[in-house]
C-alpha cells in the first residue's frame, strides 16, 4: 500500500513523501529520497538490537502508526531526539527452539553471523578448492585414475549445485534463510566424511618396489592379474562426496549473501560480502598448505616405508583434511541454525534502501514489487522471464561464466601445472600454489568489496571497475607464452645416448639396460649423475643401491648413466631431477597477477548483480546466477582443463595394456593449451562486463533532483552518490 507520511525534522520542517510498504515478508523497494535534508534530521539514532517502529512491529505487519517516534523521556532529555523501538524481541532472538538464552543474544548481530558464514564458506573453500585439488594427483595414483575422470569428481560438487539452486534460491529467499545455511552446513560436513570413507574400505596401499626391487635383474614383470587393482570404480564415491558438497554449499552463496545484504546498511554491503567471501577464497589457500603438509606423511600412517615423497609412487595421507573438515562442518551448523529470519535492528537498513535495478522497457519489473509475488510455485515461471528480460543481468552472468571456467580449471590443475613445470613434488607443489592464492586470492577479494564501499560505485561503476580488472588480468595472461623446458628424461624426451627422438615416440630400452628385463608397469623416476631422468634404476641399468644418512636412495653401478658419461660408472639418485628453470620467478609474478585480478572482480560483479535486479529477486538472481556459472563454467571447466592437460602427456601409466594416469607432462603443451583457454575466456568476459555496462539503465530516481552529481542519463555513472538519508553511523 501507498500511503503519505509527513516527517518533521529538529528545525520543524515537514516533509512529504511517499512510504511504499511491502505485506509479509516482503522488504520496501522504493526507499525515502529528502531534497534538503540533514542527518540530523532524520529519525537514525541508533540503538543496539533496535529497529524503525513503524505502523506495527515489523515489514510484515500493516502500517499505521509512525515511522520513527520519540520517547517522551527521550524528548525531555535530549529535546527531538527519536528512539527506535522494537516489539519483535521474541520473534528475533537467537536460539533452537524455546532455548533462547540471553548470553547467545551477544552472537545475535550482522558481525556474530558474518562469522560463523565466514567460519563455514572457509571450510567450504579449504575442503572444496583446496583439499580436493591439492590431493588430486595422489587420488590418481591411489585410485588409478585418469585426469579426466578426476576432473569429472571436481565437476560433480557444480553439478549437484546446479540441480538444486532453483529451489534453493527460489523458496530459501522467500523462507527462513538460516535454518537453509544451517542444513546445508550439516550436508556438507556429511560429504567430506564420505569422501574420506575409501580410504577405510579399501586395503593397504602396497608400493610395488621393495629395497632392492627396481635395480638391474630379469623377470621383475608383475603379473597383469595382480597389478590391476580395480580402483577406478571408487570414483563414483568420490563423485557422491562432491555431490553432497555441491548441495550443502548451494544455500551459502546465494541465502547467505543475501541474508548478510539484507541486514546491514547498503554502503557496508560490500564490505560484508567481501569479508564472507575473503573466507571463502582464504579456503582453498588454507586447503592448499595443510592439504601438502599432510602429503609428506605417508597414507598408511605409522607404517615404515622405504620410499620418500619426492617417488613418484608416493602416496600420502590425503584423507585427513576430509576428516577435519566434515566434523568442523557439523559444528558450525548448529549455531548457524539458531539464528532468527531477520537480525534486530534490520528493518531501518531496508527502508533506507535506494532501489537500482535495471528498468525495463515495458515496466514489466514492477512485478517484483508486488508484495504477493514470489509465495508460490505459478510465480516462478514470471520470476524467471523477468530475470531473462534484464540483460544487464544475462551479461554479468555470461561474464561470471568466463571467470568461472578459468578459476575452477586452474584451481584444480594448478598445482599439477606448477609440479610438471617446475619438475616438483605433489605436496611441494601444492605448497607452491598456496603461496600464491594467499596473497593473490584472498587479498584480491576483500580489495574489491573495499574499492566499491570506498569509492560509493554504482551499479554501472561497478561494471567498469569489473571491466579495468578483466583487462589487466587479459594482458598479464600472456605470460603463459613462456614456459619452463622439461627436464631431459632417456626414452621419453631424447633418446639415451642424447639425441632427440623419432616422430617422438617412446622407446625406453636401449642397449645399455636391454639385459635388465625392466617393467614398465614400475615407474620410479631417478636422476643420473649426467643430469637426465630415467625412467627407473632398472632402465638407468644401475645394478645397486645405498641409503645416505639424509635417507635419500643413491643407485650405483648403472651402465646407462656410465655410457653418457663414457668415463667409468654412473650414479642416480631417487627423485626427481631439480629444474633450474630461470624463468620461474616471472612465470609465478604473473600468475600472481592474474590470480588477483580475477579475484578481484568477484565481489564488484557479485554486487552489481545484487543491485540490478528488484530486492525481492535478488536470491532467486543468485541462484539463476550461480546455475549460469556453474553450467557454463564451474562444471566443463575442469573437463576442459583435464582432456587439455591429457593431450599434453608424453608418458602415460601401463598397466597390461590399460593407460592409467600420465606420468610425464609436455610443459611447452601444456603452457600452449593454458594460453589459449585463458585468452578466449578474457576475451568473452572483457566484451560480456563492455555490454552489460553499455545496457545498464538504472531508475529514474538516480536522477532525482535529492541525489546530486548524478550522470543525465544515467549510464555508465561513476561515482555513486550518497543517500541523503544518512545515520549517525554514517557521520
Amino acid at each position: 500500500m501507498e500511503m503519505p507520511h509527513n516527517l518533521t525534522g529538529e528545525n520543524g520542517f515537514p516533509f512529504a513523501q511517499t512510504l511504499v510498504f511491502s505485506s509479509p515478508p516482503a522488504p520496501v523497494e522504493n526507499s525515502l529520497s529528502f531534497d534538503a535534508l540533514s542527518p540530523k534530521d532524520t529519525c537514525d539514532t541508533p540503538l543496539s538490537n533496535s529497529t524503525l517502529y513503524s505502523s506495527a512491529s515489523s515489514p510484515s505487519d500493516s502500517c499505521t502508526k509512525p515511522l520513527c517516534e520519540a520517547a517522551p523521556e527521550e524528548k525531555a532529555q535530549y529535546g527531538e531526539g527519536i528512539k527506535y523501538v522494537s516489539a519483535e524481541e521474541e520473534e528475533l532472538a537467537c536460539g533452537w527452539g524455546a532455548f533462547t538464552p540471553g548470553c547467545l543474544q551477544f552472537f545475535n548481530t550482522p558481525k556474530g553471523i558474518l562469522f560463523f558464514l565466514c567460519a563455514a564458506s572457509f571450510l567450504q573453500g579449504m575442503t572444496v578448492n583446496g583439499f580436493i585439488n591439492t590431493v588430486i594427483t595422489s587420488i590418481e595414483r591411489r585410485f588409478d585414475l585418469r585426469s579426466y575422470q578426476s576432473g569429472l569428481i571436481a565437476s560433480s560438487y557444480d553439478i549437484a549445485a546446479c540441480i538444486c539452486l532453483t529451489f534453493v534460491s527460489y523458496f530459501g529467499g522467500n523462507g527462513h534463510k538460516p535454518r537453509w545455511l544451517g542444513w546445508g552446513v550439516l550436508v556438507m560436513g556429511l560429504g567430506s566424511l564420505l569422501f574420506a570413507l575409501p580410504h577405510f574400505t579399501t586395503g593397504r596401499y602396497e608400493v610395488p618396489l621393495s629395497e632392492d626391487v627396481g635395480v638391474c635383474a630379469s623377470n621383475q614383470s608383475l603379473a597383469c592379474t595382480e597389478a590391476v587393482s580395480g580402483l577406478a570404480s571408487y570414483r563414483f564415491v568420490f563423485m557422491l562426496g562432491q555431490f553432497l558438497h555441491g548441495i550443502g554449499a548451494t544455500p551459502l552463496y546465494t541465502l547467505g549473501v543475501t541474508y548478510l545484504d539484507e541486514n546491514v546498511k547498503t554502503n557496508y554491503s560490500p564490505v560484508y560480502i567481501a569479508v564472507f567471501y575473503t573466507a571463502a577464497i582464504l579456503g582453498p589457500a588454507a586447503g592448499y598448505l595443510v592439504g601438502g603438509m599432510f602429503l609428506n606423511i605417508y597414507t598408511e600412517i605409522g607404517r615404515e616405508i622405504s620410499i620418500t615423497p619426492e617417488n613418484t609412487l608416493w602416496v600420502g595421507a590425503w584423507w585427513i583434511g576430509f576428516l577435519g573438515a566434515g566434523v568442523a562442518s557439523l559444528l558450525i551448523s548448529i549455531p548457524i541454525l539458531g539464528y532468527p529470519h531477520r537480525l534486530p535492528g534490520s528493518q531501518r537498513y531496508i527502508v533506507m534502501r535506494v532501489s537500482e535495478a535495471h528498468q525495463l522497457k515495458d515496466g514489466s519489473h514492477k512485478k517484483a514489487s508486488d508484495p504477493d509475488f514470489g509465495k508460490t510455485v505459478k510465480d516462478l515461471p514470471r520470476s524467471v522471464l523477468l530475470l531473462l528480460k534484464n540483460p544487464t543481468f544475462i551479461f554479468l552472468c555470461l561474464a561470471g561464466a568466463t571467470e568461472a571456467t578459468l578459476i575452477a580449471g586452474m584451481s584444480t590443475f594448478g598445482p599439477k601445472f606448477l609440479e610438471s613445470q617446475f619438475s616438483l613434488s605433489a605436496s611441494e607443489a601444492a605448497t607452491f600454489f598456496g603461496y600464491l592464492v594467499v596473497p593473490a586470492g584472498g587479498g584480491g577479494t576483500f580489495l574489491g568489496g573495499f574499492l566499491v564501499n570506498k569509492f560509493k560505485l554504482r551499479c554501472s561503476g561497478i561494471i567498469k571497475l569489473c571491466l579495468l580488472c578483466t583487462v589487466s588480468s587479459l594482458l598479464a595472461i600472456f605470460i603463459f607464452f613462456i614456459h619452463c623446458p622439461n627436464m631431459p628424461m632417456a626414452g621419453v624426451t631424447q633418446m639415451y645416448e642424447g639425441s632427440a627422438l623419432p616422430g617422438g615416440r617412446l622407446n625406453l630400452s636401449a642397449a645399455c639396460n636391454a639385459e635388465c628385463g625392466c617393467p614398465r608397469d614400475t615407474y620410479s623416476p631417478v636422476c643420473g649423475s649426467d643430469g637426465v631422468m630415467y625412467y627407473s634404476p632398472c632402465h638407468a641399468g644401475c645394478k645397486a643401491s645405498r641409503n645416505l644418512k639424509s635417507g635419500k636412495k643413491v643407485y650405483g653401478e648403472c651402465s646407462c648413466v656410465a655410457e653418457s658419461h663414457r668415463s667409468g660408472p654412473g650414479e642416480a639418485e631417487a627423485g626427481k631431477c631439480t629444474s633450474s628453470c630461470a624463468k620461474r620467478p616471472l612465470l609465478l609474478f604473473f600468475m600472481f597477477v592474474v590470480i588477483l585480478f580475477t579475484f578481484l572482480s568477484s565481489i564488484p560483479a557479485l554486487t552489481a548483480t545484487l543491485r540490478c535486479v528488484s530486492d525481492r529477486q535478488r536470491s532467486f538472481a543468485l541462484g539463476i546466477q550461480w546455475i549460469v556459472v556453474r553450467t557454463l563454467g564451474g562444471i566443463p571447466g575442469p573437463i576442459a582443463f583435464g582432456s587439455m592437460i591429457d593431450k599434453s602427456c608424453l608418458l602415460w601409466q601401463d598397466q597390461c595394456g590399460e593407460q592409467g594416469s600420465c606420468y610425464v607432462y609436455q610443459n611447452s603443451a601444456m603452457s600452449r593449451y593454458t594460453l589459449i583457454a585463458g585468452l578466449v575466456y578474457k576475451v568473452l568476459g572483457t566484451a560480456f562486463f563492455i555490454v552489460a555496462c553499455l545496457l545498464y539503465k538504472p531508475p529514474l530516481a538516480e536522477s532525482a533532483p535529492g541525489s546530486s552529481g548524478t550522470s543525465e542519463n544515467g549510464n555508465c555513472d561513476l561515482q555513486e552518490n550518497k543517500p541523503s538519508l544518512q545515520t549517525e553511523e554514517e557521520k
